[in-house]
C-alpha cells in the first residue's frame, strides 16, 4: 500500500493525520482538529491561514480562495490533487450565422486536445495538471476523448428544443459520471472547461432565459471579435429564440434543454455532483460561468464549493457569477482572455497549489522569538 504524505515543515498545534484511502491502494493523508479541541473546524482553518509567517490577509483574494477550498474539503489535504475536465460538443445554432467559423473546428480543436497540441493542453501539461476531454456531442462520426456522445451536436432551437428530455439526462449523467470517477481515483480539486462552436450563443440564450437581462448586455462577439453584424445577428437570434420557447421553460432544466448545448448541461450537472461529494471546483470563462449560475439555481449549495478564476471578456460574464453571488471584484485574475477550453482555470490551479503548498511549508508567527513583546497593533500589520 502507498501513502501520499508530502513533507511538511509543521504540524499546526491542535490537528492530527487521519487516512483518507482511495482507489488503487493509495492512501492520503488528511490534518483534522483534535478531539477535545476548543475550536471548530472554521476556526482552525483560520488559525492555520492567519498563523502563517505574513502579515494577516496580505495574500488577498488567494487567502480567502485557499480558505474555501480547505473548508470544503472539511479535513485538510496538504496537497492539492487536481483533475481538468474539457467537455466538447456542437450546437446546432451556428445555422443562423451567429459565428464565422465551420462547425468542424470543435471535433478537430477537440481532437488538438487530446492529442497534447492546443492550448490548455500545454498549460495542464506545464502545470503538472491532467486532464479529460469528454466527447458529448461533437458533430463527427468519431470521438474526440472519452466517448459519450449524446448525439451529433444539438439541434437549432431556432426550430426547435436544442434537444429532447433523454437526451438533456444523458448529457446530465455525463457530467456526473465524470465527477465521480474523479473522486475515486483521489483527485481533491476539478476544473472545467470547454470546447463548442457557437456555445457563447447557447450561453448567452441559456443566461437571458435565467435572468432577463436583456441580450444587449448579455450576448459578446464570442469566436468573431469585432464583427459587428455577426453580433447583431446574435443578439436577435438570443431574442428570438428564447421567446419561441418561453412558455415551455418552467425550471432551470427547462431552459438549459431548449436553449442550451450539451456541454454546458454536464458542466452544469458536474458542478451539482461536486457539491454532493465535497468537492471544490474552479469556473473558467462565460460558458462555465452560466453553467455555474445554473447549478447553484437547482442546488445552492453548490455556491460553497465554487472557486472563480478568471473575469472573460464577455459581457455576460459578470452578471452570471453575480447571480451566483461572487462579485466581480472577487474573481483572481484580469488578464482580457476569452479563449475558454478551462485554460483560465487551470491557472487558478495552479495559484491554489501553490497556496496549499505554501501555508504547510512557510514558517509560523509563534516561531519568532523576539527580544521584546510586539505591541497588539503592530502584530496585526
Amino acid at each position: 500500500m502507498a501513502v501520499i504524505c508530502p513533507r511538511v515543515r509543521a504540524m499546526p498545534e491542535g490537528w492530527e493525520i487521519k487516512e483518507k484511502p482511495s482507489l488503487f491502494g493509495w492512501v492520503f493523508l488528511r490534518a483534522i482538529p483534535k478531539r477535545g479541541m476548543d475550536m471548530d473546524y472554521e476556526q482552525a482553518v483560520d488559525q492555520l491561514i492567519n498563523g502563517a509567517a505574513k502579515p494577516p490577509g496580505s495574500l488577498g483574494l488567494l487567502e480567502k480562495y485557499l480558505r474555501k477550498v480547505l473548508l470544503a474539503w472539511g479535513g485538510l489535504e496538504r496537497e492539492v490533487r487536481p483533475h481538468h475536465l474539457i467537455f466538447a460538443a456542437d450546437n446546432g445554432v451556428v445555422t443562423e450565422g451567429v459565428v464565422n467559423y465551420p462547425a468542424e473546428i470543435t471535433y478537430l480543436q477537440a481532437q488538438n486536445m487530446v492529442d497534447g497540441r492546443a492550448t490548455i493542453s500545454c498549460f495542464c501539461s506545464g502545470s503538472g495538471i491532467p486532464y479529460t476531454v469528454v466527447d458529448v456531442g461533437t458533430k463527427h462520426q468519431e470521438a474526440a476523448g472519452i466517448n459519450r456522445k449524446v448525439a451529433l451536436g444539438t439541434k437549432n432551437f431556432m426550430q426547435q428544443e436544442a434537444m429532447s428530455p433523454g437526451e438533456f439526462r444523458q448529457a446530465w449523467e455525463t457530467g456526473r459520471e465524470m465527477v465521480r470517477s474523479s473522486v475515486e481515483q483521489g483527485y481533491n480539486l476539478l476544473s472545467f472547461g470547454e470546447m463548442g462552436i457557437g456555445n457563447t450563443t447557447t450561453s448567452a440564450a441559456v443566461l437571458h432565459a435565467l435572468s432577463g437581462i436583456l441580450p444587449e448586455f448579455v450576448v459578446g462577439y464570442g469566436a468573431s471579435p469585432g464583427n459587428e453584424e455577426t453580433l447583431k445577428r446574435k443578439r436577435l437570434v438570443v431574442a428570438k429564440g428564447v421567446e419561441r420557447h418561453r412558455e415551455t421553460m418552467k425550471t432551470v432544466e427547462d431552459i438549459l434543454r431548449c436553449v442550451g448545448g450539451f456541454d454546458i448541461v454536464a458542466i452544469c450537472a458536474a458542478m451539482v455532483e461536486c457539491a454532493r461529494v465535497k468537492t471544490p471546483f474552479v469556473i473558467d470563462g462565460f460558458i462555465t460561468a452560466v453553467a455555474y449560475v445554473c447549478a447553484a439555481r437547482m442546488q445552492r449549495e453548490t455556491e460553497k464549493f465554487a472557486i472563480p478564476s478568471h473575469l472573460s471578456k464577455e459581457p455576460g460574464m459578470a452578471y452570471a457569477l453575480l447571480l451566483g453571488n461572487i462579485r466581480a471584484e472577487d474573481v483572481p485574475i484580469r488578464a482580457d482572455m476569452a479563449l475558454g477550453e478551462g485554460t483560465g482555470a487551470v491557472l487558478m490551479v495552479s495559484i491554489l497549489k501553490n497556496m496549499v503548498y505554501a501555508i504547510f511549508h512557510t514558517a509560523r508567527l509563534d516561531d519568532f522569538e523576539l527580544s521584546a513583546a510586539v505591541p497588539p497593533a503592530t502584530a496585526a500589520v
